[in-house]
Formats: C-alpha cells, sequence, structure tokens
C-alpha cells in the first residue's frame, strides 16, 4: 500500500463518520481512530518494532481557513478571483527550507515558474519536494515552517499575472 493510497483511505474514514477501522494486509497493519477533535492513523509493519503515528488536528486547519478568510476581506484592493491557491498534496510537516542551513526556497513577493520548488513535505521520514504547477508571484505563505499540514491544505497564495 503506498502513501496515497494510505492518505485517501484516511481522508475516506474522516469523512465516513466511523470511529476505528482496522486493516490488516501482508506485512502491514493499518489502525485509524477518529474523534471528534482529531483522527489518528497507526500504520504497523508487523515485522518491524517501529510505529509511527499521525496525528491531525483539524482545529489547526480551520484556524488556518479564518486567516486566510480574514485577510483575504482586508485585502480590498487586490482581486482575490485572480489568486491561485497551491495546496498540499500529501499530509506530513511543512518546511520552508531544504535543511536547517539552507536559504529558504521562495519568499513573498518572489517571482516562481512552473516546476520551481516551493517547500519540503516530510510524510513518514521521506521528504518530498513541493513544486509549483503554475508561473506567478508568491503572494502569501499561508503555513509555518516546521509545523503539520494536511492533505489538500491551502500552502501559498499566487499571483499568475
Amino acid at each position: 500500500m503506498n502513501l496515497k493510497e494510505i492518505q485517501n483511505l484516511i481522508k475516506f474514514v474522516a469523512k465516513s463518520g466511523a470511529n476505528e477501522v482496522k486493516l490488516e494486509m501482508d506485512d502491514v497493519k493499518i489502525t485509524i481512530r477518529t474523534g471528534r477533535d482529531s483522527v489518528s492513523s497507526e500504520i504497523q509493519q508487523i515485522n518491524t518494532p517501529i510505529q509511527p503515528q499521525v496525528t491531525l488536528d483539524q482545529h489547526s486547519s480551520n484556524a488556518i481557513e479564518k486567516t486566510q478568510d480574514a485577510s483575504n476581506n482586508s485585502e480590498s484592493l487586490a482581486d482575490d478571483s485572480k489568486l491561485i491557491t497551491i495546496k498540499s498534496p500529501i499530509i506530513g510537516t511543512f518546511y520552508r527550507k531544504p535543511s536547517p542551513d539552507k536559504p529558504i526556497f521562495v519568499e513573498v513577493g518572489q517571482t516562481i515558474a512552473e516546476g520551481d520548488v516551493l517547500c519540503v513535505i516530510e510524510a513518514m521520514k521521506l521528504f518530498n519536494e513541493i513544486e509549483s504547477e503554475v508561473s506567478g508571484k508568491i503572494i502569501k505563505v499561508l503555513v509555518d515552517d516546521a509545523t503539520p499540514v494536511e492533505f489538500d491544505q491551502p500552502l501559498f497564495l499566487v499571483d499568475p499575472s
């Protein structure tokens, strides 16, 4: 089972309203528990004693969306309908730099081209470079460095003009 399938499974269970789902396959055991305030997922390699656990705080994404809405309302001069939102393709930890001693990938106001690396998201000890699918200018970074992000969570606002 690959990372994308696991993410889709977590998303499906969160929306289904089920309290707990257990899935066992050849060498992987997955337990997904949902509650009112959070969704957690535990993935266990049967032959490995390590048990990574992912906990998603739905309140943090709601707070980010509310902050984004408030900032969009206050920017009456900018036409928000032209802005493109770049969203997280995976669940993980958002980093603006490739490593602590390296410079930030992109700054607010910087012009980017399609294929430019915007950030990295760490998921299960793998660092995934997130590349831009559009060209334009970075208007806003919506997530703080070294914070958890959810699937489809807004990361950047880009002005394509």
